[in-house]
């Protein structure tokens, strides 16, 4: 077997070993994966089945997506952040956030450029970012009593100069920080000091609890330019099976 040298640093999830060794037993609460009993919103399977009917939704075509769904992203992020994207020439489709973020790794670094990424994260984020050929930088969260906080003076430290972007979920997975205005702030301030990018992987910023407010990083000045939303219905909507994502950026990025 050739041994593919980009894939060295890449170990496997091993999801589905931890599933099998749970199997079927209802007293085991299963964590290893995002399956749920709870049904996805009203009128999403009824949506999807009669799409399966439509002669134009059995297509390649358009390769960026389909309008309708552009304009829904389109309108999704501008109900929670308040700024409003051109669905046609800012808005791609993908098949789930893997792919978005992929590509938008892709899009962003060389081989041995940086991302930085909080530790902990989760490790398909820091797996894509290892794929593209680019380095982890890795800015810890702190945890507290009042949940986990980053750590600003090492995400201030962390740039250098090789450092393209700024690779961040939230609330984060694994650890649930979500990030608060200051730390919102800090990030931003950095991609700006520094032209960096701030690639948000949107999965389930809409589930948050304690009356914490959603804080959308497009809703924040200044920032619009070097931002990527890289997201998926996935979490939110609970479509695990769906494979439904899109990136929004800059339209320089999409020519």
């Amino acid at each position: 077997m050739r041994d593919v040298r980009r894939l060295a640093d890449i170990p496997g999830f091993n999801i589905d070993k931890v599933a099998a060794a749970a199997g079927d037993d209802p007293d085991v609460l299963r964590m290893e994966n995002l399956d749920t009993d709870i049904d996805v919103p009203a009128g999403v399977k009824e949506a999807t089945k009669e799409a399966v009917d439509r002669v134009d939704a059995n297509s390649w075509l358009p390769f960026d997506g389909k309008p309708e769904m552009k304009e829904a992203v389109a309108g999704y992020i501008e109900r929670r952040s308040g700024a409003r994207y051109d669905p046609m020439r800012q808005v791609v489709i993908t098949s789930g956030e893997g792919e978005a973020w992929l590509n938008t790794l892709l899009v962003l670094t060389d081989p041995g450029d940086e991302v930085i990424l909080t530790d902990p994260t989760y490790a398909g984020m820091l797996n894509r970012v290892r794929l593209a050929g680019a380095v982890p930088r890795l800015v810890p969260l702190v945890p507290g009593g009042e949940g986990w906080r980053l750590d600003l003076e090492a995400l201030a430290a962390a740039a250098g100069p090789r450092t393209r972007a700024v690779f961040v979920m939230n609330p984060s997975l694994p650890s649930g920080c979500v990030l608060n205005e200051e730390e919102w702030e800090a990030v931003a301030a950095l991609c700006r000091d520094r032209d960096l990018w701030l690639v948000y992987a949107h999965l389930w910023e809409g589930i948050v609890f304690d009356d914490l407010p959603i804080l959308h990083p497009a809703a924040g000045p200044d920032i619009r330019d070097r931002l990527i939303i890289a997201g998926s219905t996935v979490c939110e909507h609970r479509t695990i099976g769906w494979r439904v994502g899109w990136t929004v950026a800059p339209e320089a990025l999409h020519d």
